[in-house]
């Protein structure tokens, strides 16, 4: 009987209901584009640091674990590989570049970063080769450039660094392709570290001198005791610091007030939704409270009205939802590969849970409010 008076309801007034079926699809929209750009954003600044096939990193103390500040040498490297607990060490640096398209196309800017083949920092690849040679001029590349200049083994690439007022270029040979490993919103070509080395626009041209990177990338004989690790690290290795990689990629400047942000923004867009939701259904329950009362004088229980409203309020709410997450999902899907927007499942399958809530959660006052009524008032009003 209530899932019948609620499909009756409803069908009768299509009109009224597709309209608060709207406003739930427009809310959801917001929420998703919402959610999806947080993981967009936090993906683009921490791809790389998360995929690292190391659990530690390891900076110079005192730079608040900044991969721009922090200088690590070969000689912390040695001590680093003498810590008990520790697999291996990679060094890795990070500087920036720009790519230049092979059909003449605007410059691509990108991250170039330094790696030691066969060691802690290399990305796997899913085609070609991993890097062989410390001093070679063969790179990875990532999706993020395959995507936007098409590139695939064996292909050239041309890149320029600006070194002060100058300009230089280099021609390097694209031997294995990974998947997206983004660092500061910029695709990532993974070269060997000497040769990063010198084309890097901090380098200063000169043999000879320590080869220097921006952090240690360590591999732990034991991933599940990182905290004696960490420990072990900044109590034998001088003027160093570790950190675990959820640690590294918090601290990346910007990052912890950027999802606060859209994590408040997400709060509120969800609390208009309850308020949207559970003002619409207010309104219906002042306007069939006549209605209500003689069902309830011809025999109508509170159970039946209770849950003929609770099933209307899912039902409509649940449309929207749909409706809006299926026009969330086909905008998305043709969005540019330059725009920071990631509806990962997970992301997808929280936010439209927290959607469906929004209906019992804002409807919850009109069903009380029925309840509450009482026959001969009802029917009193209603005269």
């Amino acid at each position: 009987m209530a899932l019948y008076l609620a499909i009756k309801e409803v069908w009768r007034n299509k009109g009224r209901f597709s309209l608060i079926a709207s406003v739930v699809a427009l809310i959801t929209v917001l929420v998703l584009f919402i959610a999806a750009l947080a993981e967009g954003l936090a993906s683009a600044n921490r791809e790389y640091i998360e995929k690292l096939n190391g659990e530690l990193l390891v900076f110079q103390e005192g730079t608040q674990l900044s991969t721009t500040a922090s200088r690590i040498g070969r000689s912390s490297i040695a001590e680093l590989r003498r810590v008990e607990g520790v697999s291996a060490v990679g060094q890795v640096g990070f500087s920036s570049a720009k790519l230049l398209p092979p059909d003449g196309g605007d410059e691509i800017n990108i991250s170039l970063i330094g790696v030691e083949p066969g060691l802690p920092g290399e990305p796997t690849v899913f085609a070609g080769q991993q890097l062989e040679r410390a001093r070679s001029n063969n790179v990875i590349v990532d999706e993020g450039v395959i995507a936007r200049i098409g590139a695939q083994v064996g292909d050239l690439i041309r890149i320029k660094v600006n070194r002060g007022t100058t300009e230089e270029f280099y021609n390097l040979n694209v031997v294995g392709l990974t998947d997206r490993r983004q660092y500061f919103f910029q695709p990532a070509v993974f070269a060997p570290m000497i040769t990063w080395d010198k084309m890097r626009p901090e380098s200063s041209g000169q043999s000879g001198t320590e080869l220097v990177s921006n952090v240690a990338v360590v591999k732990a004989r034991d991933p599940g005791a990182l905290e004696p690790l960490i420990q072990r690290i900044d109590q034998e290795v001088k003027d160093v610091e570790a950190a675990d990689r959820q640690t590294a990629w918090e601290a990346i400047p910007g990052y912890a007030a950027q999802q606060s942000t859209l994590s408040t923004q997400q709060f509120f867009t969800f609390f208009i939704g309850v308020l949207v939701v559970g003002g619409f259904f207010q309104i219906q329950t002042l306007q069939k409270v006549a209605q209500i009362g003689m069902l309830k004088a011809i025999g109508l229980s509170n159970w039946t009205v209770g849950w003929t409203a609770l099933l209307q309020i899912v039902a409509v709410n649940a449309i929207g939802v749909a409706i809006g997450a299926a026009g969330t999902l086909a905008l998305t899907s043709n969005f540019p590969v330059t725009v920071p927007i990631s509806l990962t499942g997970t992301t997808a399958l929280t936010s439209v849970g927290a959607l469906l809530a929004i209906g019992p959660l804002g409807g919850i006052v009109s069903v009380i409010a029925l309840l509450r009524i009482e026959p001969l008032r009802a029917l009193g009003m209603a005269q």
